[in-house]
């Protein structure tokens, strides 16, 4: 399909482009921006006035549900929520049930997600058998099958041995390791944030030091073995001031923040709000605004969505019984957006963070516009607002702490290796 789009401002962050101008798609790529190709003739033409054309967004922490957890969502209800949140390419945990930890696995994920309105998958390989954190797996042939680098979701590796044994490992063959830095000993029966909150509501506490320990030991093991170091979900100011003092090092270490830890606190508990049970907790006020301030300055390099979609029984429930997560999928682009107006930072600046970076964290060639590249956009109106209802969520995961808020931008358009996986304009 030849596709044209016409009269957007396209912003590609990769390159500088911040333009008013029209965009050609052919076969599945980019052929063309601002006159018309020699010899195009369109077969769809998309209205883009008023509208931003970026690039497809890449969140780099999705969970999809499947295999194993198709009561909360599927992988059909997920898809759907990605598209409607301008997101072409996803990376997602290896906390599955059964666990991605064999070939066989990764393939039959990969090949149910092949659908042309289906976002791009990037599994994450476990990173031990089982997530056991005991025995390594195989990394080499579950690359091979489509991983594109290694974790333990939120699941810690206790013995340091082990872990010495996966970066060497991992170093070896080039692939990154992907790790939440806590410790699991100091978060164990922790809810929340240990600070004045937790200790009015009387929540039992995960100190800043389960999240910079660990982080100590990660860092220390990464320098020991040259392995690509990628953290994921910081959720702290010392947390972040180390990863900057660990790169003046000279250590690869790379990082996110989940995009709802730039907009709320521990405060945003409330009375026991089950909604705001996440992991890792909110932190104090001043957690959030240096992550928010660190974003903005580049040293953490991404955001991402932390979607983990969870159902009403597994949220209708006090505060430290609650299972923890969000929705995020359909919110990326909302959240980034007023982060990006609340810092007074350039829209290019803001969208960097969830296109051109995270696919500099995945090593791949995407998040990008340049003539021959694979046609994956987002057109978004960023005048128009979102209204977090469960009825406006695509997602089986109706349950985010930001339900019933109006956030700015609302997608019209997403898609996927030029075809039109989502179409706004049709209610």
């Amino acid at each position: 399909m030849k596709i044209h789009i016409k009269n957007g401002r396209l912003i590609d962050p990769a390159h500088g482009v911040d333009k008013t101008t029209d965009v050609f798609i052919a076969a599945g790529r980019i052929v063309g921006a601002g006159d018309t190709p020699a010899g195009f003739t369109a077969s769809c033409v998309l209205d883009a006035t008023g509208c931003i054309v970026c690039p497809g967004l890449i969140d780099l922490s999705a969970r999809l549900r499947e295999p194993g957890f198709e009561y909360r969502a599927t992988l059909e209800s997920e898809m759907a929520a990605a598209a409607a949140g301008g997101i072409t390419r996803l990376a997602c945990p290896p906390d599955t049930d059964p666990v991605l930890d064999e070939p066989s696995l990764v393939e039959m994920l990969s090949h149910r997600a092949r659908l042309p309105e289906f976002a791009h998958i990037h599994p994450v390989g476990a990173l031990t058998t089982q997530l056991e954190g005991k025995a390594l797996t195989e990394m080499a042939e579950l690359f091979e099958a489509g991983c594109i680098a290694f974790g333990q979701a939120n699941r810690a590796i206790v013995d340091n041995q082990v872990m010495l044994r996966a970066m060497h490992y991992a170093a070896t063959f080039g692939f990154p390791v992907w790790l939440q830095a806590q410790d699991p000993f100091l978060a164990r029966q922790g809810v929340a944030h240990d600070g004045e909150i937790a200790a009015r509501l009387g929540l039992a506490g995960i100190p800043v030091a389960a999240e910079t320990i660990a982080l100590s030991t990660l860092l220390h093991l990464a320098r020991e073995t040259g392995v690509r170091l990628h953290i994921t979900r910081l959720s702290s100011a010392a947390g972040i001031e180390m990863i900057v003092a660990a790169r003046a090092a000279g250590i690869a270490v790379t990082c996110d923040v989940a995009v709802h830890h730039l907009h709320l606190c521990d405060h945003d508990i409330g009375f026991f709000n089950p909604q705001a049970r996440l992991d890792p907790p909110l932190r104090a006020q001043r957690d959030r605004d240096a992550l928010r301030a660190r974003l903005a300055d580049g040293s953490i390099d991404a955001l991402c969505s932390d979607h983990t979609p969870v159902d009403d029984d597994g949220k209708q429930l006090p505060f430290d019984e609650a299972e923890v997560g969000a929705t995020g999928l359909e919110l990326l682009l909302p959240l980034t957006l007023k982060w990006a107006r609340e810092m007074k930072l350039p829209l290019a600046t803001a969208l960097a963070r969830i296109t051109a970076a995270p696919a500099r964290v995945l090593g791949i060639d995407a998040g990008h516009l340049a003539p021959g590249a694979v046609a994956d956009l987002c057109i978004f109106d960023p005048a128009a607002e979102f209204h977090v209802t469960r009825a406006n969520l695509k997602s089986l995961g109706k349950n985010t702490p930001f339900l019933g808020l109006s956030l700015p931008g609302r997608v019209r358009y997403t898609l996927i290796e030029g075809h039109l996986a989502y179409d706004g304009t049709l209610g």
